[in-house]
């Protein structure tokens, strides 16, 4: 297995929920560690930039909304195969339909209010944590 980095949001209901630490410990407890945070708080322009492969979906609206509404926790993660593990602990998109003792089955509402976003590959990991991390040397 390599080590391998992956990118994480916190959403804004997870912050307004006061469960920053739980879902850390979470991470960390699968061999996930921090190596990168930034607590911000996202204007329109950065959430439409950073969503913008939805752009033309009928949620883009919404999503911006949202991801906008409240401050948000970016981080990046590394450990053994961390953008597979990192989607497994996250669980599915939906909460109804996570697996039981993931993050989003735990704190998620519903499928716009999910509690977290992970990169689904090593591209998108790139460009995720380059959009959050510009000019920062992470070692």
């Amino acid at each position: 297995m390599a080590i391998e980095r992956t990118f994480s949001i916190l959403k804004p209901d997870t912050v307004e929920k006061h469960k920053i630490g739980e879902v850390i410990a979470m991470l960390e407890s699968t061999g996930l560690v921090p190596v990168a945070m930034r607590m911000m708080h996202l204007t329109k322009k950065q959430a439409e930039g950073f969503y913008y492969v939805h752009k033309e979906r009928k949620f883009f609206g919404e999503l911006v909304e949202f991801m906008t509404r409240g401050p948000i926790l970016a981080m990046v993660l590394e450990g053994e195969n961390a953008i597979a593990k990192y989607r497994e602990v996250m669980g599915a998109t939906d909460p109804s339909k996570a697996a039981e003792g993931t993050v989003r089955k735990k704190y998620g509402a519903n499928v716009g209010e999910n509690a977290i976003h992970g990169s689904d590959a090593p591209e998108t990991a790139r460009f995720e944590i380059g959009y959050f991390f510009p000019g920062y040397e992470l070692g």
